[in-house]
């Protein structure tokens, strides 16, 4: 897994904007920014995968959210099936 960046989502994708948009090189702008040239470049590729994948696609930030509630899911379900065994087994003790 990645580290965390220092830098808010807002500014990353304003950043690479500026370079998407703007035709301006990458080098340029991170040096107004004061950002690092790879870190602008990694943004900016970012960006146009995004761009790529259409109006319909998700975000890198709504595909993690989608991965936790799948684990989230399955691990409720897990629950819900260890409770329904345990309801059975308690049933028949009962019954006897």
């Amino acid at each position: 897994m990645g580290r965390v960046s220092k830098y808010p989502v807002e500014f990353c994708q304003q950043a690479a904007a500026i370079v998407l948009e703007g035709g301006r090189g990458v080098r340029e702008v991170a040096r107004e920014l004061g950002v690092n040239h790879e870190t602008l470049r990694d943004w900016v590729a970012a960006a146009r995968k995004e761009r790529s994948a259409g109006p319909g696609a998700l975000s890198s930030e709504e595909r993690l959210e989608l991965a936790r509630l799948r684990r989230k899911v399955a691990e409720l379900e897990l629950e819900k099936e260890i409770l329904k065994n345990a309801a059975v087994f308690f049933a028949k003790e009962t019954g006897r």
